[in-house]
């Protein structure tokens, strides 16, 4: 049960094609970026998170079709690429999972193929931790006592690729002996509640009862129903939630009759670079899906139909959103009213990303005291960490918004940004991410200390695992560049300027001498994974005397 749902194997990706059931588990095997495209529209593969790994394959699977006598095209990757993030543009993940997977073109396909294996492994534990935090949550809410919960659509392994979002969040509480049962909605027109998650619910031995989409309410009315549990698509700036059509009903439903509405999502889901919840574009459907089902007309042949994929459901519905990070407490004031400077709105939420975050590293001791930063960029804005501020104690208050073309603070807070702002700046202005982390791991900073000469040096690790997640071209072999320190910050930002214009191939991550760590990526959770495994891997040359490790043929 516990089998991902997804595998890369022999250039191929893996699934299972989910328009086939309940009645056939069948095999999809998918090789090239038409039959990618093909998977996503269809249907044979759905679900926010799934279709993200996909979307990371199909870039892989584009850049081996684009490879000849050893030379990469590029330009074909790119905007074959393109094509992929097109094929279902209101579920974020598609176009995060095309994107962090793109960005280590520069590495040629084994980079490329390491990313979108790590993405892969990655749901599993993201999803894992979501869902524990979703039932630790709901049994805060609803009281230690059996548990009648209601489900729309399919958010489990099917959906993502191991475990599942709120499935997976019932999956949890099921073992824990704490499900009495879960309602589960058909899903109109697809019937993905009926097809799938009902299948799901008897693979796990879930006890569970189908209904059909309006019966919910009135199930919420007979008091059956002790809290309604979804996942989402994407979940903007201000907390709207768009998720499969039907889920606003439902939260409508439940906020009428007292019922927490929960959302349980991964973190790349989240999609602060969308203000509003007004200005996602919701997908159209074909008029089949309506007028018949399974090949056999229901309705009289011309009928126009209105068939959105998915609505979106305000913040002040929601009673929380969990993703793995755990409940996003603060969601609440992130919620933006009719007028709110957009601009405004996207801040706090970001704020509110990077106080957490920060707070977390600091109880791992890599933020002690006031040291360390971290940003995530909007447009040509980023959001920073105030100056002179303990880690352990950072709010979504405590931020700044500082141009990214010259590193000064561009809003009227009257907060003064960290010092080492130049550094988060040169990142964004000579890499396509969205997030900088610099912090001060012991390990790490240790490494840099002992590896520093006058000017800016690399340093080489070689045989390590966790070199695959720290976005290098090759996945066994890193070299990561290490500048010296300066009491004038600025010139530390203005050489890694330099440095990172001069060396396209340079990774993601860099040491500096006395001063920490610094990593990036195309998201926060991604730029604070990088500053994880760098650590680690520092620890274990620390552990071992050894920063390069022979990896030979096992028989």
């Amino acid at each position: 049960m516990d089998q991902s749902s997804i595998t890369w194997a022999d250039g191929a990706l893996v699934t299972i094609d989910q328009r086939a059931l309940p009645h056939e588990v069948r095999e999809l095997r998918i090789t090239t970026v038409d039959e990618v495209i093909d998977a996503i529209k269809t249907l044979a593969v759905r679900g926010a998170p799934a279709i993200g790994v996909c979307g990371a394959f199909g870039v892989v699977i584009a850049a081996r079709a684009a490879t000849a006598n050893g030379v990469l095209d590029t330009a074909r990757v790119e905007a074959e690429a393109a094509r992929i993030a097109d094929a279902r543009p209101t579920a974020v993940n598609l176009a995060w999972g095309v994107q962090r997977t793109l960005a280590e073109l520069p590495g040629g396909v084994p980079a490329l193929e390491a990313e979108a294996l790590e993405l892969l492994a990655e749901d599993g534990r993201v999803n894992l931790a979501a869902a524990t935090a979703a039932a630790d949550l709901i049994q805060r809410l609803c009281g230690d006592r059996p548990l009648r919960l209601l489900t729309h659509c399919n958010t489990g392994r099917l959906a993502t690729t191991a475990w599942g979002t709120a499935i997976g969040a019932l999956r949890v509480l099921h073992e824990r002996g704490a499900l009495a049962e879960v309602i589960v909605d058909e899903t109109r027109p697809l019937l993905q509640g009926a097809r799938l998650t009902a299948w799901e619910m008897a693979e796990a031995g879930i006890p569970h009862r189908l209904t059909i989409d309006s019966a919910a309410a009135w199930a919420m009315a007979t008091e059956q129903v002790d809290a309604v549990v979804v996942g989402a698509d994407r979940i903007t700036a201000d907390g709207a939630v768009a998720n499969k059509i039907g889920t606003y009903m439902l939260a409508i439903a439940a906020a009428h009759h007292g019922i927490p509405f929960i959302v349980v999502a991964p973190e790349s889901t989240r999609d602060i670079s969308t203000a509003r919840g007004s200005d996602i574009v919701v997908e159209q459907r074909a008029a089949a899906e309506v007028t018949g089902f399974g090949g056999v007309a229901t309705a009289p042949e011309g009928t126009a139909t209105f068939n959105p994929a998915f609505d979106v459901t305000p913040a002040e519905l929601v009673t929380a959103v969990v993703t793995e990070f755990g409940v996003l407490e603060d969601a609440a004031a992130a919620r933006t009213s009719a007028g709110t400077n957009t601009a405004t709105a996207s801040a706090s939420t970001a704020g509110a990303e990077i106080a957490e975050i920060a707070r977390g590293l600091y109880a791992s001791g890599w933020m002690p005291g006031t040291a360390g930063n971290i940003s995530v960029r909007q447009g040509d804005t980023a959001v920073i960490t105030a100056s002179g501020l303990s880690k352990g104690e950072l709010t979504a208050a405590d931020m700044v918004t500082v141009a990214v073309v010259d590193s000064k603070p561009a809003d009227a807070s009257g907060r003064k940004p960290s010092a080492e702002t130049t550094i988060h700046t040169a990142v964004y202005r000579t890499r396509g991410a969205d997030a900088v982390v610099h912090v001060h791991p012991p390990h790490a900073t240790a490494v840099a200390i002992k590896t520093a000469g006058s000017g800016v040096t690399t340093t080489r690790f070689a045989g390590y695992e966790l070199i695959k997640g720290l976005g290098s071209a090759r996945p066994d072999l890193i070299d990561i560049p290490v500048f010296p320190n300066h009491a004038d910050v600025p010139q530390i930002g203005a050489d890694i300027e330099k440095y990172l214009t001069e060396h396209s191939e340079a990774p993601p991550v860099l040491f500096i001498a006395g001063h920490g760590i610094t990593t990036w990526g195309a998201s926060l959770a991604q730029a604070r994974d990088r500053a994880e495994c760098l650590e680690a891997m520092c620890e274990l040359t620390t552990l071992t005397g050894q920063r390069e490790i022979a990896v030979g043929d096992h028989a």
